[in-house]
């Protein structure tokens, strides 16, 4: 009984971390107490909301924090260190990390590999990368 209950909570765990969401509906704005960092001055200051709302809509925050001070682990480099490295990026930069988010890959920040977002369009993973360009402190 103790071993199933446990393993029914894994599988219900696992499966919202997997990326639970719903596309369809407008992301929800959470308050800058939340731990998924889907709120950033940065988008209110520079009225560039659409990055921020795709990153809500996805499965982004699954593995990534919007800044590094953020409460909770991490998998992957939060969004205001991968501004740090990259930023002020050329057009060239914002195309070849726009074609990671979707094709994936590994190496640069570690060892785990970030899952490939082949439903993106190029449009809105160049959104994304702008958006994320706009953290650096």
């Amino acid at each position: 009984m103790k071993k199933g209950l446990v393993f029914i909570l894994s599988c219900s765990l696992l499966a919202a971390a997997c990326g639970g969401s719903d596309s369809s509906k407008p992301a929800e704005k959470k308050d800058s107490g939340s731990t998924s960092g889907t709120t950033a001055p940065a988008a209110a200051a520079t009225g560039d909301t659409k990055g921020l709302e795709l990153i809500g809509s996805s499965d982004c925050t699954t593995c990534h924090r919007l800044n590094k001070a953020s409460s909770g682990a991490s998998i992957g480099p939060a969004y205001d260190e991968v501004a740090a490295k990259y930023a002020p990026a050329a057009d060239t930069t914002i195309d070849r990390l726009a074609g990671k988010i979707i094709s994936g890959g590994s190496g640069v920040w570690g060892t785990v590999p970030m899952t490939p977002h082949a439903a993106l369009t190029k449009d809105d993973a160049t959104t994304i990368v702008k958006y994320i360009m706009t953290l650096k402190k």
